[in-house]
């Protein structure tokens, strides 16, 4: 993550994307992620997060990916992150003998309020790491520096997808709605044989 990871500061976003803190106002990332393989990834919950402080749940979304919860976010993001960051960076996942050999094989945290949820699906992680972070602001790293205006760390990547204050409501299914949908489409209903 010291090379591939580059932000798009204070610019526009789509006026359906409610990550920023104000109309089409807010940040974007590119991960470069190309090239040759350069870590094995952990394949499991490391033992080391299963025994954090102020963090729980932790879940195995894919290799090297892992959710976790912690504390609602009335604690400001760079606090949380910031601890979760110095807990991890004595850590032996963090630790390499050189810089040639210094990849993490846990590439990403992902900070939630469900982490069960988070890692049941890839359609949920993508749902909530990416439409609950505003980069510029959510997303933070183990040992992270700046260099020449790059940002970089040297460990894990950390990012903060709990639901913010300034975040819409969960929109939830009303499931007499649906059945009442659903009629519509049944035989003899005014939509029948049209599909979604």
């Amino acid at each position: 993550m010291r090379r591939d990871v580059h932000f798009y500061t204070k610019t526009t976003i789509d006026t359906l994307d409610y990550s920023g803190d104000g109309l089409n106002t807010g940040s974007k990332v590119v991960f470069a992620a190309y090239g040759n393989k350069l870590r094995e990834l952990c394949r499991e919950v490391p033992q080391e997060l299963k025994e954090l402080r102020g963090f729980e749940n932790a879940q195995l979304c894919m290799p090297g990916v892992i959710a976790i919860q912690s504390q609602k976010s009335k604690v400001i993001s760079q606090n949380i992150a910031e601890e979760l960051s110095h807990q991890l960076s004595n850590s032996i996942l963090q630790q390499s003998n050189s810089l040639a050999t210094s990849y993490s094989p846990l590439a990403i945290i992902v900070l939630c309020d469900d982490a069960s949820f988070t890692a049941a699906t890839l359609n949920n992680f993508l749902w909530v790491t990416f439409t609950r972070c505003n980069p510029a602001n959510d997303i933070y790293g183990v040992d992270e520096f700046v260099e020449n205006k790059h940002w970089g760390c040297n460990g894990s990547l950390i990012i903060d997808a709990r639901i913010k204050p300034h975040h819409a409501p969960i929109l939830e299914k009303n499931i007499d709605v649906e059945k009442r949908i659903d009629k519509l489409f049944a035989k003899g209903g005014s939509l029948a044989g049209l599909s979604c």
